[in-house]
């Protein structure tokens, strides 16, 4: 078992806590609704960066403060920089950053309170997995302001049917978070004052699971939904296989005739 690390502060807004296997990273910008400026791009990708190779970090919860998770990029920002480079650096950045989510070889949660819109809601959907506080809201929400949500698009498009998708990303209208359940944008839906126990719950969870199997299935997993049916299989098989002549993998199969819980060794 790990023991705490104290919560550090790495840039006005974003904090990072990691103890006992599960790692914290908050969004901590509440009279701002957490948007998703360029400068706080930048710093939870330095975070993701640092946690995928953290030993102490077995799952990550990803976190906000206040009545938004995120509402996403900041409007204000992109207005003071009304210069297409600018542009295009901000939402590759952005790329980047969702991607890295996905790429972590940890899984990661979104433990979603309050709104979260536009880049916000592409936040949770990007996430592996999601808890949402009853009150949470979400939307696909540019198209109000005449900007439909193009990036947004790729990461809830993967994640909800497209006719949901398509509903959300052309109506900009917010859905509740037992409608988030519903379509797949979210697994559980908890009373507000439950959310953090959930989250902590459904990562502990997986935490005391063999590591070499979590972080192998996860990368299995996205590698897999990628290919076709052939090539899935023989990718999927080949997984399976390193997976069975694992440590962890003989472990388990030798608890499970012995009648004894598996000791994991992570490897």
């Amino acid at each position: 078992m790990s023991t705490p690390s104290p919560a550090a502060i790495a840039e006005p807004g974003v904090t990072l806590s990691v103890a006992d296997g599960i790692a914290v990273l908050t969004l901590d910008r509440p009279q701002r609704f957490n948007t998703l400026t360029s400068a706080v791009i930048a710093e939870v990708s330095a975070q993701l960066a640092a946690l995928a190779s953290d030993p102490r970090a077995r799952v990550l919860i990803l976190a906000a403060t206040g009545k938004a998770f995120s509402t996403g990029h900041d409007l204000k920002e992109m207005n003071a920089n009304r210069d297409e480079d600018f542009y295009r650096t901000l939402l590759a950045d952005c790329s980047k950053m969702m991607q890295a989510i996905v790429a972590l070889p940890q899984p990661v949660i979104a433990q979603v309170q309050g709104i979260a819109t536009a880049a916000g809601c592409q936040l949770v959907a990007t996430c592996d997995l999601a808890v949402a506080a009853r009150s949470a809201r979400f939307a696909t929400n540019g198209i109000q302001n005449g900007l439909y949500c193009a990036t947004p698009a790729v990461a809830v498009s993967r994640t909800v049917a497209r006719k949901h998708a398509l509903e959300m990303l052309l109506t900009g209208d917010f859905i509740d978070a037992e409608r988030a359940a519903q379509i797949g944008l979210v697994n559980h839906v908890v009373d507000d004052e439950d959310l953090e126990r959930a989250t902590r719950n459904l990562a502990r969870r997986i935490a005391d699971k063999s590591q070499f199997a979590v972080r192998l299935g996860k990368a299995s997993y996205y590698r897999q939904a990628d290919q076709g049916l052939d090539g899935a299989y023989r990718s999927a098989s080949a997984d399976l296989v390193c997976n069975l002549m694992s440590a962890d993998g003989q472990e388990g199969i030798s608890a499970f005739i012995e009648k004894r819980p598996p000791v994991w060794t992570d490897e």
